[in-house]
């Protein structure tokens, strides 16, 4: 009979979102954290498949302000080029291939609001675009909208010069200044921040800054309620507008939180009254203005087509506002006078908190797929599953993305904005990393390593009958190790005898050995143990499984390999495509994830992008390398104990490979079924987050789940197709989880393969603990939102 041991008292704090941006190809986001870290987000459609592809652990010390990306660059890397501004005044560049934040401007002590970008012009020699601006500081290409609307945006940019030349220049970005000042930046190949120009100085704080979308102009937005017109070339001011005067404001008390030029010649302003006003950007008069926020207006966000425009402020509330065409007779002459207004459609209210920052993104389909596969399987096909975030699930529908204080991301359709809900990217966002050991050298007792930003915590397990309030399994600190306060630690592991853990931070890797003493009463020490010198620091590590090697993928891109009980060096692998390259300098990307096989043969290694080097650990050689999965991915992974030369792999697309290790190729199970796996399995409830294997010699199951669902897979059963499946099909979710793993053992013989169960909490880990029997670390996300630093959205409740 099976039992489930959960424990919820684990200190997890994710930090809020302060900044959004998409990319130069409008395939990604990335979402800057207050805690200084950032994250590269894949855009997907719909609800599935949405997928941090990276995360970068910057300065913790050093907050961002706004993100811009920036096409060029030596890199060449389609998605363009990141760089960030900073409350002290510095900009930094996040480099995705080495996953690091270096300076490329440092900081004079005056702080920066925010930045704007505009890029290179369309080369007209040549007839090759170089990218379309969007006023919020990204770039997109344009879609065409399926419905034949009347729209200034589909009309050429406001300047009659707009697009004459062919531009040679840089790109150039403006940056608004705590002390009243906008300086102009000319961004080189070499990611230097070239100083040009400086517009004169203004009362009061610049808040927000954008280019018009040929480039002639910069409109920036003051503390002292002011939006300015600037020309870019002769650095002359044009013309100001009150923005108070316009919207319920009050002139020199108002802020401007966020600006957005438009093609059509529309400035759209965003103001602490909680206005959002439309204005003429030629000669600066009001178009329309729209109050209906409660509080500060702190993001604006256009659809490509720019006929669609997004407000988001300090109420939660997310509005959309389009631009729509209206007759109005006029005289005997001209009786119908088409007019355009802005008219608000309608809103929708998320999150919990503050939402900080809005952007829009255009899905794909895969991530720069296969040539091979790329018609083996299309996700989706026939009827769509019946419920409302998947009917908008169509490759190339423009994405809107919020974020904001209560550290969510949701993601909206554009154009059925309107029609369905908003979907929630990353139920668990920045996961507490936990790993689970069993049977350790501590009298076979079980311990968890929990990893928080500045420190480890080692937990003793009480997995008997001994149960608290709830039924929560009762857990013991031994050990708490910190790191110094401008670190952030980016990996941990635990020795599966549990004598030694280890950690990474942002400077240099650590070794430690956990004792127990019985003289008298029982106490725990921990001994920091030498590494070998010049070790790089790690973004990811693991032990062997007899927990005599540990193995670090350093931010050098290569693989250490160090006895523990001798702290010598054993091998350095250097991750390559073509084996023969192994005595090369590394190329790949960094390593992010590692799993090893309990005989201490194989080592899996996997880069942030998804392709997969396996190494053999007893002739210290890599042994293959695979491209990625279908162009997806890695989400989890691992060597079932029963076979060591078997290798599980999950992708972002919601699929699962067998591969046997040593003949170099797709297990049998895999040739079989990769691509008719059951849509119940394919429509999977968020990201796949880890995966867990039976302690059994004669089991074929895996558990693989994310931080909503979990899902049981037998690979000696057959996998049934039921086109009749529905995501979390209903009697999956009317049973009891409790139930569900209770009566395991005695539905084998009756239940299907690739059962999905619902999961009540965020989960952040799950393993087992026998065949089964299972540990679960969970947390109720109302738990998780009350310890929030940011106080929650006011909601007045009728009645009171």
């Amino acid at each position: 009979m099976g039992e489930i041991y959960k424990i919820n008292s684990i200190d997890w704090r994710p930090s809020p979102v302060v900044a959004l941006a998409t990319s130069v190809d409008g395939l990604r986001v990335a979402a800057a954290r207050q805690d200084g870290s950032l994250e590269l987000w894949l855009v997907s459609p719909g609800s599935i498949g949405w997928h941090c592809q990276l995360t970068i652990h910057g300065d913790p010390t050093t907050r961002v302000s706004s993100l811009l990306w920036c096409p060029g660059g030596s890199n060449g890397m389609p998605c363009g080029r990141l760089f960030s501004s900073n409350i002290d005044g510095s900009v930094s560049k996040w480099d995705l291939f080495h996953l690091k934040q270096t300076t490329v401007l440092d900081s004079d002590g005056v702080s920066i609001w925010q930045m704007a970008v505009t890029f290179p012009k369309v080369d007209l020699v040549n007839n090759v675009p170089n990218g379309d601006v969007m006023g919020n500081g990204y770039a997109s290409k344009i879609q065409e909208s399926d419905e034949q609307e009347s729209s200034d945006s589909d009309e050429d940019n406001d300047s009659p010069d707009a697009g004459k030349q062919s531009v040679l220049e840089s790109p150039r970005v403006a940056i608004g200044y705590d002390d009243g000042s906008v300086r102009i930046y000319a961004i080189s190949d070499e990611d230097e921040f070239l100083y040009v120009k400086s517009l004169p100085r203004v009362k009061g704080r610049v808040l927000s800054v954008t280019w018009s979308t040929d480039a002639n102009y910069i409109y920036s937005g003051s503390s002292d309620g002011l939006i300015r017109c600037w020309d870019a070339t002769s650095s002359r001011e044009i013309y100001r507008i009150t923005a108070g005067l316009g919207g319920l404001g009050g002139g020199h008390e108002l802020c401007i939180w966020s600006l957005l030029s438009l093609r059509s010649g529309t400035l759209v302003s965003a103001d602490s009254s909680g206005s959002v006003q439309f204005w003429d950007s030629k000669h600066g008069t009001l178009l329309q203005a729209h109050s209906l926020h409660k509080g500060d207006v702190n993001a604006l966000a256009a659809s490509p087509s720019h006929d669609r425009v997004f407000s988001a402020g300090s109420d939660g509330q997310v509005i959309l506002y389009k631009l729509s065409s209206q007759s109005a007779s006029s005289d005997s002459v001209n009786p119908l006078v088409m007019t355009k207004k802005w008219i608000y459609v309608h809103y929708v209210r998320s999150h919990t908190h503050d939402v900080k920052a809005l952007t829009v993104a255009v899905p794909i389909s895969q991530e720069d797929s296969l040539p091979e596969e790329r018609n083996k399987r299309r996700r989706l096909e026939g009827k769509p599953v019946d419920l409302n975030y998947h009917k908008w699930s169509q490759f190339g529908v423009p994405m809107l993305i919020s974020a904001g204080d209560d550290t969510k991301l949701f993601a909206y359709p554009v154009k059925e904005f309107t029609k369905f809900s908003p979907h929630d990217i990353c139920p668990a966002p920045q996961r507490t990393p936990v790993q689970l050991v069993l049977n350790t050298a501590f009298n076979q007792s079980s311990m968890l390593l929990v990893q928080s930003r500045q420190w480890l915590d080692v937990h003793l397990l009480h997995l008997g009958n001994v149960r608290t309030a709830g039924c929560f399994t009762k857990t013991e600190i031994l050990a708490r190790v910190k790191t110094k306060e401008s670190r952030k630690i980016a990996c941990s592991t635990i020795a599966n005898s549990g004598e030694h853990f280890a950690y990474s931070d942002n400077a240099r890797p650590s070794l430690f050995e956990l004792k127990r003493s019985e003289v008298g009463k029982i106490t725990w020490s921990v001994s920091r143990k030498k590494l070998p010198p010049r070790l790089p620091f790690a973004h990811s590590m693991i032990f062997t499984h007899e927990s005599s090697w540990l193995i670090l993928a350093g931010h050098d891109r290569r693989i250490y390999v160090v006895d523990v009980s001798t702290s010598e060096l054993v091998h350095a692998f250097t991750p390559c495509r073509e084996l023969d390259d192994e005595k090369l300098p590394p190329k790949e990307p960094p390593i992010t994830r590692l799993f090893t096989s309990s005989d201490r043969q194989w080592l899996a290694a996997v880069n942030c992008f998804g392709d997969i080097y396996v190494f053999n650990l007893e002739t210290l050689r890599q042994h293959w390398f695979i491209s990625r999965l279908d162009g997806a991915s890695v989400t989890a992974g691992g060597f079932p104990p029963q076979n060591n030369n078997v290798m599980i792999v999950t992708t972002s697309s919601n699929q699962v490979y067998a591969f046997d290790v040593e003949a170099k190729q797709l297990g049998e199970w895999s040739m079989r079924n990769t691509y008719v796996l059951p849509r119940r399995f394919q429509e999977f409830p968020g990201e796949v987050i880890g995966l867990s294997f039976p302690p059994s010699s004669t089991s074929s199951s895996v558990v693989i789940y994310s931080s909503r669902a979990m899902c049981l897979i037998d690979f000696g059963l057959p996998v049934e197709q039921d086109e009749s499946d529905m995501l979390n099909a209903q009697e999956s979710l009317t049973r009891n989880l409790q139930q569900n793993f209770t009566n395991v053992k005695k539905r084998t013989k009756y239940r299907r393969n690739f059962d999905v169960f619902s999961l009540d909490n965020p989960v952040l880990f799950l393993a087992h603990v026998s065949k089964n029997s299972f540990f679960m670390v969970e947390k109720p996300w109302l738990e998780v939102v009350k310890r929030l630093e940011a106080p929650p959205v006011h909601k007045h409740i009728f009645g009171t």
